[in-house]
């Protein structure tokens, strides 16, 4: 115990008797360093300031360990931000680069806005807010859109009569057309096409539609007066 003590006590002493040094820095201030610093980042690519120089009569050792393995060296402008520099191709095809981005984007925003404009005009799942057919073509071809348990054009008709048009065929034949109409219509509301065609493909089926009720009319008109002279006949 008292030799690790001791030992202890020598090893402090050897310590606090050894000089202590202190370690100096020194900065080192290379011209030659920095003039290739300044020369590559912002300043003008001066050929006067490549150091070391050739000296008297191109004796200067320090010049061929420089630039002896490259002498073309200081003719070239290397400076990355020169007129030509990768740095300022760099830059300039990144600028190009993002107004061909913008224009590209401008082109597309321009074609989205034409797409639905154009989009608002033909898709079917406007119709029913075209003012046209709020006005106008709703209530005219209102016994085309409704069932046709609603639009009975034969309700005012006596049942001798009714039986009459079906014997005769003509209460089929107006279903038969009636139906054609209401398909078509249904076709025409479902299908995108341009408002033009739409309203024009309305208006057809409109005039077809007044045509067969006239036709209608007609019929049942005749096959009134058809019965009323049977009927006359039937007398005694």
């Amino acid at each position: 115990m008292a030799f690790k003590l001791l030992k202890t006590l020598i090893l402090y002493v050897i310590l606090a008797i050894s000089p202590t040094h202190a370690q100096s820095i020194r900065s080192i201030n290379d011209k030659h360093i920095q003039h290739q610093q300044e020369r590559m980042v912002y300043k003008q690519w001066d050929r006067d300031k490549f150091t070391p120089t050739k000296g008297f009569l191109g004796l200067n050792y320090q010049y061929w360990l420089t630039w002896g393995l490259h002498p073309n060296y200081p003719k070239l402008d290397r400076r990355p931000l020169s007129a030509d520099g990768p740095q300022t191709l760099r830059i300039g095809f990144a600028l190009a680069m993002k107004a061909a981005v913008e224009k590209n984007k401008l082109h597309m925003d321009t074609l989205r806005n034409i797409s639905l404009g154009e989009l608002s005009h033909i898709s079917a799942l406007g119709n029913s807010a075209d003012p046209l057919w709020i006005l106008y073509y709703k209530q005219q071809l209102a016994p085309l859109t409704e069932s046709q348990g609603e639009y009975d054009p034969f309700k005012n008709t006596t049942v001798t009569l009714l039986n009459h048009l079906k014997e005769k065929g003509v209460y089929d034949w107006f279903i038969e057309e009636h139906t054609a109409l209401k398909e078509r219509l249904q076709l025409i509301w479902q299908t995108d096409m341009e408002r033009g065609s739409r309203i024009l493909s309305y208006h057809r089926i409109l005039g077809e539609f007044r045509k067969l009720i006239s036709t209608l009319d007609s019929k049942i008109e005749y096959s009134r007066k058809y019965l009323l002279i049977t009927k006359g006949t039937q007398k005694p």
